[in-house]
């Protein structure tokens, strides 16, 4: 279905019945996998979405977001956060460490965390806004240079140091190679989480969420399904 992005009408009926399909899908996932539906969280990645998406969204009842860039958010977020008290923004784009304060400042939670240095600015800015957020740390199961994320035999490090910092670690996060199969990358995250004592496992996207619900997500982040396609922008450069 294709609607104009000046008929805010017909927008909002799109994102209301794709949003109504995805959440039948997550369902039927978790009954094929013995799972309870309410064990699984869809956040809405509304990332370079235009308002009339977001909107949409919102209206349909969604109230968990996921966002790239710190600035975009600040821009999209702050007044709506007024008029949704029960929001919860996810930042899942990789985080610059001198954006780290306001990074703290306005998500629920970061996704991302992948370094030392972003681990020690996170806790410097929580302890500053006396508000710290909850963290997952995000791996690079494929081990791709190209792309952030801790690497898996680094994990152990990254683990202990967010933990020593105090700040509020609750799991993991995966990106998967577009060009490999997601499944056994959705197994070692899993298996990663379990070494840890870890129980958040977010992974699978728009094409994949339902294998990662299989394999114990308990977050997928879906955009492209919900909002339809997108042109990203360039990704920033790491602090």
């Amino acid at each position: 279905m294709t609607t104009s992005s000046s008929d805010p009408r017909a927008a909002s009926s799109t994102v209301a019945e794709r949003l109504e399909t995805i959440r039948r899908r997550i369902g039927r996932a978790c009954r094929v996998g013995g799972r309870d539906a309410a064990d699984v969280t869809l956040t809405a990645v509304s990332k370079t979405q235009p308002d009339e998406a977001v909107e949409a969204a919102l209206a349909a009842g969604q109230r968990v977001f996921g966002e790239n860039r710190v600035q975009e958010a600040q821009t999209r977020w702050r007044d709506r956060r007024k008029a949704f008290p029960d929001l919860e923004l996810r930042l899942i784009g990789p985080l610059q460490t001198n954006k780290a304060a306001d990074a703290v400042d306005l998500f629920d939670v970061v996704e991302t965390l992948d370094r030392p240095k972003l681990a020690a600015a996170l806790a410097a800015a929580g302890d500053r806004l006396g508000r710290g957020p909850r963290v997952l740390i995000q791996v690079n199961t494929g081990t791709e240079p190209q792309k952030a994320g801790v690497l898996p035999q680094d994990l152990p490090d990254l683990v202990d140091q967010a933990r020593g910092l105090g700040l509020r670690l609750e799991g993991l996060m995966c990106i998967p190679p577009v060009d490999e199969a997601a499944g056994p990358h959705f197994a070692l995250l899993r298996k990663l989480a379990r070494r840890h004592g870890l129980e958040i496992l977010s992974m699978g996207m728009s094409a994949d969420y339902e294998t990662a619900i299989r394999f114990g997500a308990t977050h997928v982040r879906v955009g492209s399904a919900l909002f339809g396609e997108r042109n990203a922008p360039a990704a920033p450069s790491r602090g």
